[in-house]
């Protein structure tokens, strides 16, 4: 329904209501056996059936779920495959920018050992800041 229909329903009600005390004993009584008739016809609702997991109903029983057997060592293993899966790729990548940075590290010390740097190396201010660093 839109806004436009809802004030219309709003103001019959209110006019309906208004004028429910001035009408006729006959018409009210019509009107409240028409009521009894269409609620008396009026199908029964079928009953709501809701599907409560085993586990939640288990648990709200004060018992432990236990699932079959042969289906039990597949669950943990939909969640354990994966978070395993992620450790092991974070480990790895932890590891590899690691090996990287002491590479990088490892060149650094390398060429200021052997004086194989550029003077202009030792004229940045960040190089030499970083040359500071290390050595504390």
């Amino acid at each position: 329904m839109n806004n436009k229909e809802l004030q219309f329903a709003y103001r019959v009600k209110r006019a309906l209501d208004a004028n429910l005390e001035h009408l006729p004993e006959s018409t009210t009584q019509s009107l409240a056996e028409a009521r009894r008739v269409a609620i008396a016809r009026k199908k029964k609702a079928a009953p709501v059936r809701a599907v409560v997991p085993q586990f939640a109903l288990a648990g709200a029983m004060g018992g432990s779920f236990r699932e079959p057997q042969s289906f039990a060592w597949l669950g943990r293993l939909g969640v354990a495959i994966p978070l395993l899966a992620g450790v092991m790729l974070f480990a790895g990548l932890y590891e590899h920018e690691h090996q990287q940075r002491i590479s990088e590290l490892a060149e650094i010390d390398a060429g200021v050992l052997s004086d194989e740097l550029p003077l202009s190396a030792y004229l940045d201010h960040g190089f030499n800041a970083y040359l500071a660093q290390q050595g504390e």
